[in-house]
């Protein structure tokens, strides 16, 4: 099976799972190229500068002050970057420019011949012609019970929440937001884990159930889980007010 990963070089998470995915591959399964995003762990693509102050403005000093050295601290280990990992396992980078959707673009990941695409932190909408490029179509890992808790930042929000449990859900992508067929789901105890905790602890799960994902689809043999409407919930970038709610639940972003 022919594997085409769209991700972002996110310094923080990444880089550690997408190795671990890379060295547990099922046999038969080949990961012949990578779509880089531009870096945007908030969901919207901006300036270096605005992302700088909308996390100090939201998030409030010592989480600006805690996440910086750590983007800095990254930045100079290679070990932290997507990119040097692909070249580590000789994955061939995709250079596209502008939207994935483009003809140009479409042309290029279809030149790859891709079974099956995985979105891995992939931050933009994919269109139907992008999904029906590869034979599988896509999938794409969601750290949240879907249908709950769609849209960005999911482990901040079921801790804002307090919720005592949360998930990790592979599902194959439609053109909505979070809405398709779920493939593999897992419900994880939250705990007395910190944000920081809790965003590891799932993404390493989210690479196990990737891996599973990728095993039934080669097989053909798999039930979807339906990722009913009437029950979802859907939310955005916090507020102010979001985070001292998540404060006064006693939780902790690291």
């Amino acid at each position: 099976m022919r594997i085409l990963i769209l991700t972002q070089d996110d310094p923080f998470f990444l880089a550690k799972n997408i190795r671990f995915l890379l060295n547990k591959l099922p046999k038969g399964a080949e990961v012949v190229g990578t779509v880089l995003f531009d870096v945007s762990p908030f969901g919207k693509r901006e300036s270096l500068k605005d992302k700088m102050k909308k996390t100090y403005d939201i998030f409030g000093f010592s989480f600006f002050v805690y996440y910086g050295i750590k983007y800095v601290l990254a930045k100079l280990n290679p070990l932290h970057s997507v990119a040097k990992t692909m070249k580590e396992f000789n994955i061939p980078i995709i250079q596209l420019e502008g939207n994935v959707n483009s003809p140009k673009n479409l042309e290029i990941i279809q030149s790859y011949k891709p079974d099956l695409l995985v979105s891995i932190g992939g931050n933009q909408i994919f269109r139907r012609p992008l999904l029906d490029s590869a034979t599988h179509g896509c999938i794409n890992l969601h750290t949240a019970p879907l249908p709950k808790y769609r849209g960005l930042m999911p482990s901040f929000w079921v801790m804002r929440f307090n919720e005592t449990h949360t998930g990790v859900s592979v599902f194959f992508v439609d053109e909505g937001i979070d809405s398709g067929p779920i493939l593999v789901q897992k419900i994880v105890e939250i705990g007395d884990r910190s944000q920081e905790e809790l965003i590891k602890y799932t993404k390493q799960i989210g690479m196990e159930s990737i891996i599973e994902c990728i095993e039934k689809i080669q097989s053909g043999q798999y039930e979807l889980i339906p990722n009913n409407e009437e029950e979802m919930t859907y939310y955005s970038f916090p507020t102010k007010e979001d985070v001292r709610a998540f404060k006064a639940n006693g939780k902790r972003f690291y």
